[in-house]
Parts: structure tokens; sequence; C-alpha cells
């Protein structure tokens, strides 16, 4: 249930991150349960600070695409607004059709998560239909190569080799060309999840239910597919799994917890499944001593399906993992300074500060948003850094905002730096409050929107 890898001398103190993976093919459902127990908010015990969502089978419909397309989809703005009352800020997502993958983090963790690339991967119609394949999100997490996959392999026990076939076709789709990113299999940590859709083969429909029945899963685990194909297939086996000590997720009928009554009576099978994969290690001459150069490891904390939603013809399935590392970015490319604002006639001077490794871009801007934010781009006001900059150099870097840009409000506020060129946030202030007499309200003035 865990696995760990060690590469650089001892960081000062090791980062924990907990990290919660949700997969659920909802089967076109609408998202009208309460999904306290999926995400754990339940849990006084836990103290998450990623949360990564994967779902499949999506209403995909023309209209509800289109609709998608110029508003947030309902599943999407169903976890912002569970979320971000929590302080969690959706970082990235990236949708195919029926599968959706939804990234949120804390919004502390901010600036040490770079989004380096979305991609999907259509295998249905030879290739060329969305309605199977994988969904990705690669990211930079505190330094270290992070893939993320969403995925829907074909159905029915006979589609096997297809299935198979289709893992292999997403793996070998995720090349970054013209990206200074290492191959997917050179990334510290993949996470692979999905509707998988691997059966149970050999055993009657009978005795499936009798195992389920009296609990006795470790019968079924043999004859499970998926678990087959990793005997045999020695890439599949760096992925690892927690154990199936939960009941077949599929298929149920709908709005109980009764498996397929329906007259094709399908056998139960786990489908939905979380695997993960670290990076291999190269093996160090045992006649040399040196230190590791980092470390970075993997713990699985829980794996369990949740029985309780039923309007799916699935069941939910969640792993909760320990992220544990020594970061290699330990420092964040920009610090933003709240405490130094003061005013200049009817502006608010922002003071920050950079690395001298960071390369700015004349499209970088300042977002000023309330605590509780949805997304990076449900700011309140903004700048362009270079358009709005008082002084640059050694000393911090200052811009202003206009006072008409501020809210006449006493909620707390933060500052984020976006960076054009990472596309992603990479300074973030402390949570603060805007003084009164800061509010001097004057006409807002006009400008276009900075564009992620």
């Amino acid at each position: 249930m865990s696995a760990g890898s060690q590469r650089r001398p001892s960081a000062p103190k090791n980062c924990v991150l907990s990290v919660q993976v949700v997969t659920w093919n909802v089967a076109s459902a609408a998202p009208t349960v309460d999904l306290n127990d999926l995400l754990q908010l339940n849990n006084q015990n836990l103290n998450l600070d990623i949360y990564i969502i994967g779902l499949q089978e999506m209403n995909s419909g023309i209209i509800s695409l289109l609709s998608d397309a110029a508003f947030e989809d309902p599943w999407s703005s169903f976890f912002m607004d569970m979320l971000s009352p929590l302080n969690f800020v959706k970082i990235s997502h990236v949708r195919m059709q029926g599968l959706l993958l939804l990234v949120f983090a804390k919004y502390q963790h901010l600036p040490f998560i770079q989004i380096l690339s979305t991609k999907s991967t259509p295998t249905g119609l030879y290739g060329y239909w969305g309605n199977k394949g994988g969904v990705n999100i690669c990211l930079k997490l505190y330094g270290y190569y992070v893939s993320i996959i969403n995925c829907h392999l074909p159905p029915h026990m006979y589609n096997n080799d297809q299935r198979l076939e289709h893992f292999d076709r997403i793996l070998e789709s995720q090349t970054f060309e013209g990206c200074d990113i290492p191959n997917i299999l050179d990334h510290d940590l993949i996470l692979w999840f999905g509707d998988m859709n691997f059966r149970i083969e050999d055993l009657g429909l009978l005795f499936v239910q009798k195992c389920i029945t009296r609990q006795y899963y470790h019968e079924l685990w043999e004859k499970d597919q998926l678990n087959i194909a990793k005997r045999h297939d020695p890439l599949l086996q760096e992925f690892q799994e927690g154990p199936l000590l939960f009941p077949p997720t599929y298929k149920f009928d709908r709005h109980s917890n009764n498996y397929d009554t329906s007259e094709k009576k399908r056998k139960p099978a786990w489908t939905d499944r979380i695997l993960w994969r670290l990076k291999r290690q190269a093996q160090a001459s045992p006649f040399a001593y040196s230190l590791p150069t980092s470390y970075f490891s993997l713990t699985l904390k829980s794996y369990i399906s949740h029985m309780m939603y039923s309007i799916s013809d699935h069941k939910p399935v969640t792993g909760t993992f320990d992220l544990e590392l020594n970061p290699v970015m330990s420092v964040p490319l920009i610090t933003m300074m709240p405490d130094c604002l003061w005013t200049m006639e009817n502006d608010m001077l922002i003071s920050y500060s950079s690395t001298a490794d960071f390369l700015s871009s004349p499209w970088d801007w300042i977002g000023l948003y309330k605590v509780g934010m949805r997304h990076i781009n449900d700011y309140v006001s903004y700048v362009w850094v270079r358009d709005n900059q008082v002084s640059c150099g050694d000393s911090p870097n200052q811009v202003y905002i206009n006072v008409s840009d501020i809210p006449d409000t006493e909620n707390q506020f933060l500052l984020c730096y976006y960076s054009n060129n990472l596309h992603s946030i990479v300074g973030i202030s402390q949570p603060f409050k805007i003084p009164l007499p800061y509010f001097l309200r004057h006409d807002e003035l006009s400008e276009p929107e900075p564009q992620i």
C-alpha cells in the first residue's frame, strides 16, 4: 500500500500533502446529491490539501456540450460551490465529451503548482471519437513532475484485449513536443484512474454474487482481468493499486444497492479503479556511498467505494494518499507584500519581489481576490504588471491599483501574481483586509480582461 523513492540530501523539513482522488462514472446524472461523504468533508481527522476528481459519462449531448462550453458545467460548479468555502481553488481542468478531470488545491499551495500541459486522447471510433479515451493534466508540484490521467476504456467482457490496447495507446500519446517536459515514464508520479471496465473472468454470476454477499472478495481477485494482465505485462506491473476490500462497483440498478436485475443481468465487476506509479530509480553502485538526492514517497491511506450514492449504475471510488516530499522548489518565484499597501493620491500600491531566475512577461498580471475564490479567473480586480508599474529593480517592485477598482467591503482578500509564461499563479499573499479609508469610489474604468 505504500511505495517511495529517494533522490536528494535531506531538505530542511519534509512536506506532507494529503491528496484525495475521486473516480465516478456518473451515467449522465446531474449533481443532485450531498457529496460530503465522497469528499470526506465529514472526516474531522483528515486535513486535505489537494482534490483530484475524475468523472466519466457526463451528459455529452450536443445541447449540454454547447451550454458547458459557454458556462461552467454543472458538476464543476457543484464541486466549486462545496470546496471554495474551504479555501480550495480549481487550478486546472480538462474535458473530452463525457470525461472530466478537475484539480483543486488549497490556495497556499498555488505558487508551488505549475500547470504544464492538458491533453485529450480519444480512442473511440478508431481514435476519432472521444466517448472513450483519456484526459491528462501534467503539472509540477513543489518541483516534482506529476501526471494525472482520467480514462474510460471499452466495455464488455470480450473486449479485454482492446482495453489493454487503449491503455497502452493513452500512455504512448502522453508526449510533450516543443515543451521542456520529460517523457511521462520519467515523471515522479503518475496517477491513473477511471472506469477501466475490467471484468471478472470464468466465474459464474451466482458464485460471484455469493462471494460478494459473504465478502469473500479474495475469491474474485484471481479472476479480475486487470490483475491477470499485470502478471504478464512488465509496464502494467509498475502501476500499484490498493487491495480491493470493497464490493464490485458495477453494475447496479439505479437508485438502489441491488446489482443488475434487468434481463441482461450483467456480472458485477470492479470497473472503477485507482492506480499509481512512482518513477523507477537507477540502482546505485554497492561500492559507492552517497546521500539520496531527493525524497518523494506516496502512501495509500484509504481505498474505498461509496455505496450510499445511487444516481448512477456505478458506485464512486476514492483513494486518499499522503504525499511526502522534500520540496525541490521551496521559495515562491514572487513574494507579495500586502503589508506594504499604501495610497498615493487615488491609487493603492502593491509591493512584491521576485527571485533572480524569474522571467516576467508583459502579459503578467496581479489579481485581487476575495478569500474563498472559486478559480483563477474569479478575481475582483486586476492590474497588468507592466502597464501599472511604478518601480522595479533591486528594491521591491511596485504596481498600483486604482481605488475605484477596489470593492467597498470588509471581506478578507488575497493578491495573486499570474505568470503568462508559466500559465500559473507564482506568488500569493497572506489574507488581509483593506483599510476603510481606501474606499473612495470613482467611475470604473473599462479595460480588457486578462486572457488565460
